[in-house]
């Protein structure tokens, strides 16, 4: 049985989908993962053989002034998963971010580098990496700029901003990889499938910026809208952000033989599916 934590979310409902009847999922319903008690009586009960943690604070510019909440969830949530999932013998799959890195680099980082986080979020995910090793039977999965057909998200804040304005002004200063969560779903069942351990890059191949990625939306939807650029300065956001956050997934490939479709041919399906 595999366990999905957070299953109701973006990226645990394509999970839930992907493993059909082999997998149970919960959410914040039945379980807080911020309670050690909590989640003992859960994993406990279920005994799951791996439990996969979609489970986050996410709200990147809220962290900055929710820190306790975002450390509690990202991080000590990962502590109890890990000391549970070690008592009763289970693998645990933790879902990270581009955003331990500080985006300095300048081309795409590898796993074994070393982590900067600029913002509280990337420091809550890094101690959840942290946690995630009170396990040793783990892995890190690392990904970003995600989408799916479940959950808010840039593409489909784009496709509703085409309803109301014929002009934006999008960033054109980050760089990364758009991921469809169904292909970070089948990195996952894959990284499972073959029992790796340690910490793996998951995301789409390829990399453009956030401009970039608004100009693919509409011109894949057939809609007309100007895309200006912007600075990351001029948008103001809280939470500082990496500029340059593309991941390596070349070991992601070498250990499982899975090779993730370069990110506008994802975009395209998901567009697609969308529409049916």
């Amino acid at each position: 049985m595999i366990l999905i934590v957070g299953a109701k979310g973006m990226l645990g409902q394509d999970l839930m989908a992907l493993f059909g009847p082999g997998a149970r999922g919960v959410d914040l319903e039945d379980i807080d993962i911020t309670s050690l008690e909590s989640v003992q009586k859960v994993l406990f009960t279920i005994r799951p053989r791996v439990v996969i943690n979609a489970a986050a604070y996410t709200d990147v510019d809220g962290c900055e002034t929710n820190q306790e909440p975002a450390m509690q969830v990202n991080g000590e949530g990962v502590a109890h998963l890990a000391l549970a999932t070690s008592e009763i013998g289970a693998k645990l799959v933790q879902v990270s971010t581009d955003y331990v890195f500080d985006g300095g680099k300048g081309s795409p980082y590898l796993e074994d580098e070393p982590t900067a986080p600029l913002s509280v979020y990337g420091e809550s995910k890094l101690a959840g990496e942290m946690n995630a090793r009170f396990n040793p039977d783990h892995v890190i999965v690392r990904t970003q700029w995600l989408y799916g057909i479940n959950g808010k998200n840039f593409v489909e804040t784009m496709l509703r901003l085409a309803t109301e304005k014929r002009e934006l002004a999008v960033v054109d200063d980050q760089i990364g990889s758009p991921t469809w969560t169904v292909d970070l779903a089948l990195a996952i069942k894959a990284l499972v499938e073959k029992d790796c351990r340690g910490i793996y890059h998951a995301a789409n191949a390829g990399f453009c910026s956030w401009n970039e990625f608004a100009r693919a939306i509409f011109a894949e939807s057939g809609l007309d809208v100007t895309v200006n650029p912007m600075s990351t300065k001029d948008l103001g956001r809280p939470a500082p952000r990496p500029l340059y956050s593309t991941l390596d997934c070349g070991k992601l490939t070498r250990d499982t033989g899975f090779q993730p479709q370069p990110w506008r041919e994802a975009l395209k399906h998901y567009l697609k599916l969308r529409r049916l």
